[in-house]
């Protein structure tokens, strides 16, 4: 298995493929691992916070997880020259196989690339998970939202278990825990199947 050193970004709400992520950066750690992606167009891994907390505090203490996604700088505006707007977009999934701090704290890690998921149509007993994002694209755009702004990104692909499974995975308040095991399940409409069952359970459907 093929694995490269990728800098990792933790957070609190996980990143998955197609999925959009806004940034502010302000951490010196990750100034300097912004400024020198962009220079070189290279992404960065964003990766599910286990424990501790995503500022950095002299406890420090973080856990990162096990699985994350490549992040792809879409669009960025520098407010002052210590704080920097961030939009990106979530291509591929990795494993990390081992990662480490470096100076300022930040992360990086070997990681592997995980396999994309394989478009499966949405079945019959899985089509409420997609109405109901449908509808939450719908009301959006009927509010007016503008596109950058939207926490979904066109095109909706929302005849596939695996884009659905996603946005509904951002979307939601899943555990860090809950975010990893999501981005390790390698079936699609599994993945799809345990939302389902959480947005049933909260009345969403």
């Amino acid at each position: 298995m093929t694995t490269k050193t990728l800098p990792l970004f933790p957070l609190g709400r996980a990143l998955f493929p197609d999925g959009v992520l806004h940034l502010r950066i302000f951490e010196v750690r990750y100034l300097d691992m912004i400024k020198k992606c962009l220079d070189t167009s290279e992404p960065f891994g964003v990766v599910p916070l286990l424990e501790g907390k995503e500022v950095r505090s002299p406890e420090g203490g973080e856990v990162l997880g096990r699985a994350g996604t490549i992040a792809k700088i879409d669009e960025w505006v520098a407010l002052t020259p210590t704080l920097f707007q961030l939009r990106c977009v979530g291509t591929s999934r990795f494993q990390v196989q081992s990662c480490e701090q470096g100076q300022f704290g930040l992360w990086s890690g070997q990681v592997a690339p995980m396999a994309d998921d394989p478009i499966v149509a949405i079945p019959n007993t899985l089509q409420p998970s997609a109405n109901r994002l449908g509808k939450l694209i719908a009301d959006l755009q009927k509010d007016g939202t503008p596109a950058p702004a939207m926490p979904i990104a066109p095109p909706f692909r929302l005849d596939e278990c695996g884009w659905v499974a996603n946005r509904w995975c951002e979307l939601l308040p899943l555990s860090p825990l809950q975010q990893q095991q999501m981005l390790m399940q390698e079936d699609p409409a599994e993945r799809l199947a345990q939302i389902q069952r959480g947005l049933d359970s909260q009345g969403l459907l």
